[in-house]
């Protein structure tokens, strides 16, 4: 993968233009490898007629057959085989169901180079140790959810004095111990050292309005930060808008907005989107992004809202090239954000229920029905 690697060596995590070609050249690169070493992937690309040579610039990056997340929750991709990947990594299940996704060296490499090019554009990466608090699962054995695993590696981006969990395995389930970790608040209030929070919004809201309803309120020590990433999940019909959220970690938290940071992606498409100092989520090089129109899916201008298609050469073990989420959303200009970085920025409005979200790959779900897939 000389093209992949060359991609992820780049400086600039935001110079759309300059890796134009690179880009181009590193999907046609996985797209070929994933054709020859995935049946199932074989088989829709197949039906299809679409043959990786077809990928010889941005414009043709549309036309590579799209799986939309649904069909990860019911079927294995891989690659290679499972035995080989140093990593396997599953969605966080809350429908019944869940994708997974393996990765091999090389991909878990390219992240790496990913993670800290764009994590040191928001200086979240230093030597200075941090408390941590994580609005999700402590770690287990049994416990493999991408979100899981991503919240642990962030607490490694300083070294970490503590580390304390809203969910905690008991008794062999999660439960919920907010109080546990409001008592660990204000202790780490008092330290000479930071203290960051890793997490669900939910959860960080619901800590948020406890500590204001029960007149709890800290002033947490300088460079502290909130740090949100996963999304509402179930939690969605409580969701709040950014500036009352934004309002109560200043008045219980004592954080600014500058203190704020939000993380968008998905095990399907493991790529970090980052906000930037406006709180928006600019593409990076290692990725596109595509707004579809529900109805037809046919790519829509900047600006306007349609589903999202996420489009990615970061992974081999697991042919994501071109994914459908679920997420509704709108893909701006980004020279309008004022934060310096110019490429597109994605403003991610809500859902889609399953229903409406269909794949170009003629009927992909029939087709997977009837082919062999690696497991």
């Amino acid at each position: 993968m000389r093209f992949r690697r060359r991609l992820f060596r780049q400086k600039n995590p935001y110079d759309l233009e300059k890796t134009e070609a690179l880009f181009v050249r590193a999907m046609q690169e996985n797209c070929a490898f994933s054709y020859s070493h995935c049946p199932g992937y074989k088989s829709i690309l197949d039906a299809e007629a679409f043959d990786p040579s077809r990928i010889t610039d941005l414009n043709s990056l549309e036309t590579i057959p799209i799986l939309p997340t649904a069909i990860f929750k019911r079927k294995r991709f891989f690659s290679v085989s499972p035995s080989r990947m140093p990593a396997k990594v599953t969605s966080s299940g809350t429908s019944g169901h869940f994708s997974e996704v393996g990765f091999t060296w090389g991909d878990l490499i390219s992240a790496l180079k990913m993670v800290l090019r764009v994590c040191s554009r928001r200086k979240l990466i230093g030597i200075r140790p941090c408390h941590y608090v994580v609005f999700g699962y402590q770690p287990t054995r049994k416990n493999r959810t991408g979100v899981s695993k991503t919240a642990f590696g962030v607490t490694l981006m300083t070294p970490a004095l503590s580390r304390t969990y809203a969910l905690r395995w008991h008794k062999g389930k999660y439960e919920l111990d907010l109080d546990t970790v409001m008592e660990a608040i204000v202790k780490h209030s008092r330290s000479r050292f930071p203290l960051r929070f890793m997490g669900f919004p939910s959860y960080a809201w619901f800590l948020m309005r406890r500590m204001e309803d029960q007149g709890v309120s800290v002033k947490l020590p300088k460079g502290s930060k909130l740090m949100l990433g996963g999304g509402w999940k179930q939690f969605y019909t409580e969701e709040v808008d950014k500036g009352s959220f934004y309002a109560l970690a200043k008045k219980v938290l004592g954080l600014d907005d500058k203190d704020i940071v939000e993380f968008y992606g998905a095990v399907e498409h493991p790529v970090l989107y980052m906000d930037c100092e406006k709180h928006h989520f600019h593409v990076p090089i290692y990725s596109r992004v595509l707004i579809r129109d529900v109805k037809t899916l046919e790519v829509l201008p900047m600006g306007q809202p349609g589903l999202v298609n996420l489009i990615t050469p970061i992974v081999t073990g697991t042919p994501l090239l071109s994914v459908m989420t679920d997420d509704l959303g709108i893909l701006h200009d980004g020279k309008t954000c004022g934060c310096g970085i110019t490429s597109p920025y994605l403003e991610i409005m809500g859902r889609a229920g399953l229903s409406e979200i269909k794949t170009c790959a003629a009927g992909a779900a029939e087709i997977l029905d009837k082919v062999e897939v690696n497991l």
